[in-house]
């Protein structure tokens, strides 16, 4: 005997997964650190097993914050809880469902647990996007998922990748969220995957970074220089522009044809025209950067681009835009996405 009974629609459920899961589409890393001594895995956005050649304990802590790092996933679940592991605990985490900013959270130092409701809640499935810390290093333990009535899935992500590298102007210090730093934004209005390198006052042209950019898939590269070389005198005159060709040039042997856009040093009012212990003033060093690139695309570089930082923001801008004299605040966060993002937006891109 036959019936016409509609199944009835299964039970919400409870899933908990990985970090590693492949239905969590992590972006903006390059793999994993278990080690540490620390639980969960450290989602890594550069490798780690070179940076001793830079000396610097500073530069290798920095390079562990997970600045840029998101995971994305498509459900319909009622709430998302996170088991994670966090440094200092200063630098907040958002949830984001279907692009809207749905969760921030600041948690302090250790080890935590934590569950945020979603609005879908069973209702249709969601994008919902976790943005990590992006001044903290934190490890995840699970990622847990309940009430949900269709199995998570993997978010495709085709589009543009992005890698940027800089000081703490791309660190992006004082951003509201990690989902509202300057390239998050950027990335969130192009459709581009985002790799962010950042590394505040340690942007000295290191080479394991311009290996780690060759080495990185990227349909576009954007590198911020020279303030940091500036303000601690790291470079003489005769030293700066020819450390900029180099790092161009290695980034190149990865990158033969791919678009690179230096962007010289944005307006730093009372440092324009300060000499610094390497006898440079920051009008110098802006010149210097704008040079190297112009002696390369003479070379015959037809996909290197230079912005001077000054058509981003200028002197006269700068009360308006800067929080401290030198890094954004929260709303010139959108400042800097709104003119860069404009600028990088003329940039020719390759197809495919």
């Amino acid at each position: 005997m036959s019936t016409d009974a509609t199944p009835a629609p299964p039970h919400p459920s409870v899933e908990r997964l990985a970090p590693d899961d492949p239905r969590l589409s992590f972006d903006g890393i390059t793999g994993w650190s278990r080690g540490d001594g620390g639980g969960g895995l450290l989602p890594l956005r550069m490798p780690l097993e070179r940076l001793g050649t830079t000396l610097s304990a500073n530069l290798a802590r920095l390079a562990r914050t997970t600045a840029g790092v998101r995971f994305a996933v498509r459900t319909d679940a009622a709430s998302i809880e996170l088991e994670v592991e966090t440094g200092s605990g200063g630098s907040p985490l958002d949830v984001r469902a279907d692009g809207v900013l749905a969760h921030r959270w600041t948690g302090g130092p250790g080890r935590h647990r934590v569950a945020f409701a979603l609005a879908a809640g069973g209702a249709r499935p969601a994008e919902v996007e976790v943005w990590l810390p992006h001044l903290d290093a934190t490890r995840i333990t699970s990622v847990t998922l309940s009430g949900h009535r269709s199995p998570p899935l993997a978010v495709d992500r085709p589009g543009t990748r992005w890698v940027v590298y800089g000081s703490s102007i791309v660190h992006s210090m004082f951003a509201a969220g990690p989902s509202e730093t300057w390239p998050a934004l950027v990335a969130a209005g192009h459709g581009w995957r985002l790799r962010n390198l950042g590394l505040a006052g340690e942007a000295y042209l290191d080479t394991v970074l311009a290996r780690t950019i060759r080495d990185t898939p990227a349909d576009l590269i954007t590198l911020e220089l020279g303030i940091n070389a500036y303000i601690r005198g790291g470079f003489t005159a005769r030293t700066w522009g020819p450390a900029v060709c180099g790092f161009v040039e290695t980034v190149r042997d990865g990158h033969p044809d791919t678009p690179v856009v230096v962007l010289t040093s944005l307006a730093a009012p009372g440092r324009e025209q300060a000499v610094n212990q390497a006898g440079m003033t920051l009008v110098e060093t802006r010149a210097a950067t704008a040079e190297a690139v112009r002696v390369l695309q003479r070379l015959g570089d037809r996909a290197l681009h230079l912005v001077d930082g000054l058509t981003l923001v200028p002197v006269a801008d700068a009360a308006e835009v800067y929080a401290d004299g030198l890094h954004p605040t929260p709303e010139g966060e959108y400042v800097l996405a709104d003119r860069i993002g404009a600028a990088l937006g003329s940039i020719p891109l390759p197809r495919g």
